[in-house]
């Protein structure tokens, strides 16, 4: 059984460790830790300056996959001292972080300490001093690229202020006149600076909206106000755990006792939710929900000048017994509809599968039977089941005990997908068909052919299956598959979409939405290549596989191609692609919109400020804008 290093891949399943912290009550006992409401606050933070748009970490080029060949002078870098003390051969290995966000030194009392009873600020120091003492020990030991902040927020992984509402964006070409509404798309941007290791999944939750209307665009930027970052504001530097970049091993299980301790003293509150909500957006009865799977969906408000407030975590109305929520779920365009899961790391039920009218009103939970908790970081819908994966990536508590990674890479566990109707109101029903040394992280679509009694599922595979979480010398490849799912036979096959000469590592993306769930031509995927910046974005026909390729240019990458339909229209390709571009040689971003049938640059939209590579967005047109919750 191959494990996961020191840390682990995207802010993705792992984040589940989050909501679902060890409460250890005794010795020998793990229970989790309640989750879930927000607090809201308004108080000031540090972070770069509007004109300090620089990378917030300094590193050589040859440390960092991430790194850019240009980047802006030294001289507008902001060099602080080190937090914890530095081995000389740690201080060879990883220079001193320089970073415009500041976190104070450990240890410290915060101005929230004047809330504090004197027991609680004596808990405090001492607490403080035993964080310190764990920083010193960790700094003596070498981080993995997958943990080391100097290769995980550098260049323009690197996170940025808040942007309050710029309007009137200067624009070259014009604006669609049928696209009218706001693109918003989320993102990881930590507040503080990490004091030990991180990884890039591991930031707070930010989301980026540029509005159209009448033909201009304005732009905003604001963190998605979580429990978890509200009371790290308040205190002044990070102190929940990172799942991904700290919770290793005993140094892991030293950072969850540490959290624990500050809880029961009550310095800390994560009753309320420890996520991000930095990962997914979906709107949904009136309601922007930014999502991870580490905790459940925060309401986003987004105001009529195009500002965004977070109104809080949302349990739709009370509805949902659960502490998490994956951050792929599923809207039906036809029946509207929303489909989503939720997993636990912890204990029984491992897996829940609901859904919820297109009024919100929620069908009871199904429990699904899988024999141990799995990243379950996406699904898949059709018109009548739910595509469930249940891969070799699972969670083992246990590890951290014996010195290792709570994510492992099962190779003794055969990969499989379960088929369930859609209404079903229990399991029993569900089908499973193996699908060996098959890993997709996303799923881009699926659809029933009745004719050969198939469901159809396309999604990446990815090879090795925890390139994503682990450092491996085998370099990561991430195929565009058609699965095919034998329901009679309970049999499967899969081949490459794209022929082997043309094979392009291809992630994030999408097909027209208005076509979930139903057979579609075309996707739109993000080329990941150099890994894991983004070059550009593939255009591919899924019934021939010929691929059109979009290239940002020379230093130019950005993320996830969004797919906006024009409606109505008979051509499933007719709308436009938006993307965030970012140009590592001026340092400037850009919004581009490029016309999906013959991927033709039409309008660009100069930003006012910086926008970091980041994950999954929407689109709300300006008539769901009018009727927000």
């Amino acid at each position: 059984m191959r494990h996961v290093g020191l840390a682990c891949g995207p802010r993705l399943p792992i984040c589940t460790l989050q909501s679902q912290l060890i409460n250890i009550n005794s010795i020998g006992t793990l229970s989790r830790f309640p989750t879930p409401i927000s607090l809201l606050s308004h108080a000031k933070f540090h972070s770069f300056e509007p004109n300090q748009v620089s990378p917030a970490l300094r590193y050589p080029a040859t440390m960092a996959s991430h790194a850019s060949p240009s980047l802006p002078p030294p001289a507008t870098w902001t060099r602080l001292k080190p937090k914890f003390p530095v081995s000389p051969l740690r201080s060879a290995r990883i220079p001193s972080i320089s970073c415009s966000l500041h976190s104070p030194s450990i240890p410290h009392l915060p101005k929230q300490s004047q809330l504090w009873n004197p027991f609680q600020r004596v808990a405090a120091v001492a607490l403080d001093m035993l964080e310190t003492a764990l920083v010193s020990f960790e700094s003596h030991h070498p981080l993995p690229k997958t943990a080391d902040p100097t290769v995980q927020i550098a260049g323009n992984f690197s996170p940025v202020p808040e942007q309050p509402v710029k309007h009137r964006l200067p624009v070259i070409g014009t604006i669609p006149e049928c696209i009218q509404g706001v693109y918003v798309r989320n993102g990881a941007n930590p507040l503080h600076e990490p004091v030990a290791g991180h990884h890039f999944f591991d930031g707070d939750g930010m989301v980026h909206a540029v509005q159209f209307k009448n033909g201009s665009a304005s732009y905003a930027c604001r963190f998605t106000e979580t429990n978890r970052l509200v009371q790290e504001r308040g205190l002044g530097r990070p102190v929940f755990p990172k799942p991904i970049g700290e919770l290793h091993g005993h140094s892991g299980i030293a950072r969850l006792l540490l959290f624990y301790a500050r809880g029961l003293f009550g310095l800390v509150d994560p009753s309320h939710g420890t996520g991000v909500a930095n990962a997914g957006l979906v709107y949904f009865n009136n309601h922007l929900l930014a999502m991870s799977e580490d905790d459940l969906p925060y309401h986003v408000h987004i105001t009529p000048s195009g500002d965004l407030e977070t109104v809080g975590r949302y349990n739709f109305d009370g509805q949902l017994n659960c502490t998490t929520m994956t951050a792929h779920p599923k809207v039906d365009p036809q029946s509207g509809e929303f489909f989503a899961l939720s997993y636990d790391v912890i204990q029984k039920p491992y897996l829940k599968y609901f859904r919820f009218s297109p009024h919100g009103e929620k069908s009871p939970d199904v429990e699904i039977h899988v024999d141990g908790p799995t990243m379950m970081h996406d699904f898949a819908i059709t018109e009548n089941f739910v595509v469930i994966p249940d891969q070799q990536v699972v969670f083992k508590m246990a590890e951290m005990i014996h010195g290792g990674s709570p994510v492992v890479y099962d190779k003794k566990k055969v990969s499989r997908f379960g088929i369930l109707e859609r209404n079903a109101i229990d399991a029993t029903g569900i089908r499973w068909v193996e699908t060996p040394d098959c890993f997709c992280f996303h799923l881009w679509n699926a659809w029933e052919e009745p004719e050969s009694d198939e469901v159809v599922v396309i999604g990446s595979c990815m090879t090795p299956p925890d390139s994503i979480f682990n450092e491996c010398d085998e370099s990561l490849k991430s195929v565009l598959s058609e699965i095919r799912l034998h329901l009679k036979t309970g049999m499967s096959t899969r081949r490459p979409i794209i022929s082997e000469p043309e094979q392009v590592n291809l992630e994030v993306g999408m097909v027209n939405r208005n076509l979930l769930g139903r057979k579609t031509r075309f996707a739109y995927l993000a080329l990941a290549e150099p890994w894991p910046k983004v070059s550009g974005f593939a255009k591919v026909d899924l019934s021939t596989g010929e691929v059109n390729k979009y290239i940002y240019g020379d230093q130019r990458y950005g993320g996830e191609p969004f797919f906006f339909p024009i409606n109505p229209s008979e051509k499933e390709d007719d709308g436009y692609i938006l993307a965030f571009v970012h140009d590592e040689k001026t340092w400037k971003s850009e919004l581009q919109i490029v016309n999906a049938m013959d991927l033709e640059l039409e309008t660009t939209v100069k930003l006012p400020s910086r926008v970091p590579y980041g994950f999954h967005g929407t689109f709300i047109s300006s008539k769901d804008l009018e009727n927000q919750a």
